[in-house]
């Protein structure tokens, strides 16, 4: 067997030096990407020893950039946005817009292009999801104002940056780079006017948009639906890895648009469906696998002698990301009328960078925008912003223990009457999502309520048999089943009543019953009529549903096969007495 295998040997090594200096990172209490990005420096052609494969690597890249931008669409939330939209929407806006206009001005001072300081600026301004989340997540901050406010902020950095991925490409030969050549290459080129080439591609981009949001809700949950009654935990992962792939790549392909946009698009549309939260839990390890590769391949790119080619330009990147874009998100903050201690908490938040970056560094290069010297910039920048972050958190919770003291008693905070109103802006969306969650409990628990049999399973497996069921309504005197058909299905009856029409008797069930099981569990055809005595809503397990989750499930199927046979014994019985009464007056 030949041993010449580049692609298992690179992601072999990346991902064993990616876990090694990743937990090296958690245990000094540092983001463990810092441990990705070095992971990749020592195996870059930059550093001696093994060099792994670039274009393997780009191509991994790719793959994580789109399931990275298909975990943010999954977990976009409108309702987080809009209780925090009067100071995330204008805050986020100004930021990138200052700190874009300082990165013009590092680049013009350095001699770079309008477009390299756009890239550059772009690249600075927005933070990393990653870092952030986990940041809130250590100080217990992800469910307090200041954390959902730094949340909401970075959406809208995240949406503003998928802007530019798509207006960068149509405008890169005006900026002085060259258009893309290929249509997967984060969009296509013209030659014709730049107002032409502009209106051609928000074109493209709102056609795909439209479709993806008329369409996606659409067909999406009916594939999925399908694929979560076959109960194969692996299908339903490979359907939602299929759905963002594929999203991603026809999106680049059909529309020239690029593959972080569709993949964005496949989780917005995802997060739509009553399937997002599971989607999101299956898919998160091989998101979160890919995740590594893509950091692990940016730390490949980045030429560490840059921190001794280029000292000050590492130190006025890194000021402006840690102090410049501090500034300006606490000035804005503050604007807004806001308290300090906000202020302070959104600034430390999000003074760092990380995969946006990565991804606008990315499209630069391939665009002819920006150098390499401003991609080993912005790769310093991000390491050392990060490593830095936690100083500047520790540094922003003394400085707020400072103020609060020095505040006199009973004056309340500067910002005090706005901040009270988004806190009741948030109470509303956290009381609105525990009602969309308590309903969701209310309908398992009158499941289990309605037919006392499906007490046996736990909530989990509950919700799990009610992604199984049809509905179906039927009308007074529809006939349901039919004697001698064979046995397609079981039926719950959620309202309503039917009458069971068998051997001369008829057996009237009404809600909280079921009936169809006995064929099933038996193999024989039906053995009865049914039909609705009055406006019925039924719930229907298939066949073949019924056979898989039973078997999973042995304690359910005893259950069910004990109910058919007192069902049986006692029709056998009502039988019976029929009988001996019909006898009784025939005798009289």
């Amino acid at each position: 067997m030949s041993h010449d295998v580049p692609l298992i040997s690179m992601i072999a090594i990346a991902f064993g030096l990616a876990f090694i200096f990743g937990y090296l990172a958690d245990r000094i209490r540092l983001p463990p990407l810092v441990g990705y990005l070095v992971a990749g420096i020592i195996i870059g052609p930059f550093t001696p020893g093994f060099v792994a494969d670039g274009a393997l690597a780009a191509q991994l890249a790719e793959i994580g950039v789109i399931l990275l931008m298909f975990g943010v669409g999954l977990h976009f939330s409108p309702s987080d946005l809009l209780a925090v939209r009067k100071i995330a929407i204008p805050g986020a806006v100004g930021q990138i817009g200052l700190a874009t206009a300082l990165g013009v001005g590092l680049a013009w001072l350095w001699g770079w292009s309008l477009g390299a300081g756009l890239v550059l600026g772009l690249s600075l301004s927005v933070a990393s999801t990653v870092v952030l989340l986990k940041a809130l997540e250590e100080r217990d901050m992800l469910n307090t104002a200041e954390g959902r406010v730094a949340v909401g902020w970075l959406i809208v950095e995240d949406l503003a940056m998928v802007l530019a991925l798509v207006l960068l490409p149509a405008l890169a030969e005006v900026l002085g780079g060259h258009a893309p050549g290929v249509a997967g290459d984060h969009g296509g080129g013209s030659d014709g006017p730049i107002w032409l080439t502009l209106a051609l591609t928000l074109g493209k981009v709102a056609a795909f948009s439209v479709l993806a949001i008329v369409l996606g809700p659409r067909v999406v949950p009916v594939i999925l639906t399908n694929v979560a009654r076959t109960g194969s935990r692996e299908l339903f992962t490979l359907s939602v890895l299929a759905i963002a792939l594929g999203v991603a790549y026809g999106s680049a392909v059909l529309f020239g648009v690029s593959f972080a946009l569709g993949a964005f698009f496949a989780g917005v549309v995802l997060n739509e469906s009553r399937f997002s939260h599971k989607a999101a839990t299956d898919s998160m390890p091989l998101q979160d696998a890919f995740a590594v590769l893509f950091f692990v391949s940016v730390g490949m790119l980045f030429d560490p002698s840059i921190l001794l080619r280029d000292p000050l330009a590492v130190i006025a990147v890194v000021a402006l990301i840690v102090v410049g874009k501090s500034l300006i998100a606490f000035g804005i903050v503050i604007l807004l009328r806001f308290p300090v201690g906000m202020g302070l908490a959104v600034s430390a938040s999000l003074a760092q960078i990380g995969e946006f970056s990565f991804i606008l560094v990315g499209l630069g290069l391939s665009l002819g925008l920006l150098p390499e010297e401003g991609r080993d910039l912005v790769l310093a920048g991000a390491l050392l912003s990060i490593t830095l972050n936690p100083a500047v958190f520790a540094g922003v919770a003394a400085l707020r223990k400072h103020l609060q003291a020095k505040r006199a008693a009973g004056v309340p905070p500067y910002g005090w009457e706005q901040f009270e109103q988004l806190q009741s802006s948030l109470a509303d969306a956290r009381h609105q999502a525990e009602e969309r969650e308590k309903e969701h409990d209310l309908q398992i628990q009158a499941l289990a309520k309605t037919f006392p049999v499906l007490s046996l399973l736990d909530a989990h497996e509950q919700e799990r048999l009610m992604m199984l069921f049809r509905p179906k309504s039927a009308v007074p005197g529809e006939r349901i089943i039919r004697k001698g058909d064979r046995a397609n299905a079981m039926y719950f009856i959620s309202s309503g009543a039917v009458e069971v029409l068998m051997e001369g008797q008829t057996i009237r069930l009404g809600a909280g019953t079921m009936f169809g099981e006995m064929a099933l569990l038996s193999g024989q055809r039906r053995n009865a009529d049914v039909a609705a005595v009055d406006y019925c809503q039924l719930q229907v397990l298939e066949r073949r549903d019924f056979n898989q989750f039973t078997a999973r499930h042995p304690a359910l199927r005893t259950a069910l096969i004990d109910m058919a046979a007192q069902r049986r014994k006692m029709n056998q019985q009502d039988a019976a007495t029929d009988e001996a009464m019909a006898a009784s007056e025939s005798a009289a």
